[in-house]
């Protein structure tokens, strides 16, 4: 039986998640022996939520590339740009561009304020900020008619109900493939209150 060409890449990238991980802090080291069971596969639900997403992707503080290089490896059919600030991580992000072969990827190494608007058609973010700070980025960097996928955790209701003091949005909510309590918000027509 073969093996997919993702799925050698998704091995691969595991694999440098777990060689980097020490050096750099990619993600919380209480969750290596998690990585392909919730970090990867939470990944992959947003590819399959997404699945019918067009364009541009930016995926906001890419971290170890989770969600950004999972997208790129599933979606080469988009051109995806992760954004980081810290230097470290982003030379761990370009290594798995070059190391897996995703030409259609590439990594911005600033802090998101810092950007010139991306107008991207889709947006992600996981673990980045709270919700109400987060929609400051989301609101600079997505174009008025694209969506934006934010992976957030247990406190997600909290931080929706905070962010619609200053916010309004379309909100549909996608119940985390490796936690109850977390979620994929898809967010749309988002404007300031």
């Amino acid at each position: 039986m073969s093996v997919s060409r993702e799925t050698e890449r998704l091995a691969t990238y595991a694999g440098l998640l777990r060689k980097w991980n020490p050096a750099i802090n990619l993600i919380a080291a209480s969750t290596i022996d998690q990585i392909e069971a919730r970090h990867i596969a939470d990944s992959l639900h947003l590819v399959e939520i997404a699945k019918n997403a067009q364009g541009s992707w930016v995926d906001l503080g890419s971290g170890g590339g989770l969600p950004g290089i999972v997208v790129a490896i599933m979606r080469p059919d988009l051109e995806l740009s992760m954004v980081e600030s810290d230097q470290r991580k982003g030379a761990f992000l370009r290594n798995a561009i070059r190391e897996l072969a995703l030409p259609h990827a590439k990594v911005l190494c600033k802090r998101i304020e810092a950007l010139d608007r991306l107008d991207a058609a889709n947006l992600s973010a996981r673990a980045l900020a709270p919700l109400p700070q987060l929609m400051a980025y989301v609101e600079r960097h997505l174009s008025p008619s694209g969506t934006a996928w934010l992976m957030k955790g247990r406190n997600w209701q909290a931080e929706v109900s905070q962010a619609q003091s200053d916010w309004k949005f379309d909100l549909k909510t996608h119940q985390s493939a490796t936690d109850p309590d977390a979620a994929i918000l898809e967010i749309t027509g988002l404007r300031h209150a």
